[in-house]
């Protein structure tokens, strides 16, 4: 029995490739065949004659109410006018509001704080600290000053003057001047874009110990000793106040400080060690003032305190309480105006704190 169940399993061994190439013959051929019927049943299309008309849609529509509501879609109606916004050209007026800074509203605006005290002078006077709340402001469209013409000026001295030229003044479209008959009554606001002028200067002038007196001229907080000696500075400042952010006029060169954020009563601390050479009132518009000789070249100023605490001659160390903070002399709000000297120049505080 073994010995023929081998020779039938040799057999099919021997026979299995044909007849798996004989079955893929099968199906390809009946592939074939299936392909060529389909083509034969296909239904056959043909170009329609010119203007023969349409085969009819054996389609069943549905019944058409017009009474049927919400039925119908309607396309709502959205007209557009593309309106292209032109440049300003004329002078805004603008009310003070409460919070307002000089920088604040040149940002608004998109022109310069120089702008907004240059345009303002008989209410502001160049000095940022006496906005208030309600007051009327010129807002130019420009970069540039606003003057009232004078009897016996000429377009070209107030262009120089102003370091701008004739042509920007006589071109600028809101001040709707005839280049072909320029003349300009006297009143008459002009735009001068471009146009600089010096500021009026409202600062207490830098102060170092050993100079006796030189504060007495700038209100009762001046020190009249020779303070020669005392504590020296490090170099290195420390934020005079627990915020560390803006509010109010930040430094540019009509305000060559910052106003720190700061509460009525809040502390205000040495920024480095050194002597008081000015402590108290000031009549330049600061209110309450310290100055600091630090005795390596710097100096810093704290004004618009609500209190002061130390005295003229005072040595001093870093973080020191000076007083607190207020809102005296020229002033919108509660703030601490910080200002930091080196050698007799204004040194921008944001370039020295930590």
């Amino acid at each position: 029995m073994e010995p023929r169940r081998r020779r039938i399993t040799s057999r099919l061994s021997l026979w299995a490739p044909a007849i798996v190439a004989i079955a893929g013959l099968l199906s390809a051929a009946w592939g074939i065949w299936a392909n060529v019927r389909a083509e034969r049943e296909a239904p056959t299309w043909s170009e329609p004659e010119a203007n023969a008309p349409a085969a009819p849609l054996d389609i069943d529509l549905p019944a058409f109410e017009a009474s049927a509501k919400g039925a119908l879609v309607s396309r709502i109606v959205e007209p557009r006018t593309e309106i292209r916004q032109r440049a300003r050209v004329e002078v805004l007026r603008y009310t003070v509001q409460e919070g307002d800074s000089v920088f604040g509203i040149a940002d608004r605006f998109a022109i310069e704080p120089e702008t907004v005290l240059w345009g303002n002078f008989e209410t502001l006077e160049d000095d940022p600290h006496l906005l208030r709340p309600g007051q009327e402001l010129n807002i130019l469209p420009v970069d540039g000053t606003y003057y009232e013409w004078q009897a016996g000026d000429s377009l070209t001295s107030v262009a120089d003057f102003f370091g701008a030229q004739v042509s920007d003044i006589v071109d600028w479209p809101g001040n709707n001047l005839d280049p072909d008959n320029l003349s300009i009554e006297p009143g008459t606001w002009l735009i001068v874009p471009g146009g600089k002028r010096a500021f009026r200067t409202w600062i207490v002038p830098t102060i170092a110990r050993g100079q006796a007196g030189v504060g007495a001229a700038f209100g009762p907080g001046g020190c009249t000793g020779d303070y020669s000696g005392g504590a020296f500075g490090s170099g290195g400042f420390i934020w005079p106040s627990g915020n560390h952010y803006v509010s109010g006029n930040d430094y540019w060169s009509g305000h060559l400080a910052i106003d720190i954020a700061a509460g009525t009563g809040d502390t205000v601390w040495a920024a480095d060690a050194g002597v008081i050479v000015f402590a108290g009132w000031s009549t330049v518009g600061y209110g309450n003032m310290v100055m600091i000789d630090h005795g390596n070249g710097w100096q810093t100023l704290y004004a618009h305190l609500n209190s002061v605490r130390v005295a003229c001659g005072q040595s001093v160390g870093q973080g020191d309480s000076l007083g607190s903070a207020g809102s005296t002399g020229n002033s919108s709000g509660p703030h601490l105006h910080f200002e930091t000297r080196f050698e007799g120049g204004f040194v921008n505080p944001w370039y020295v704190l930590p």
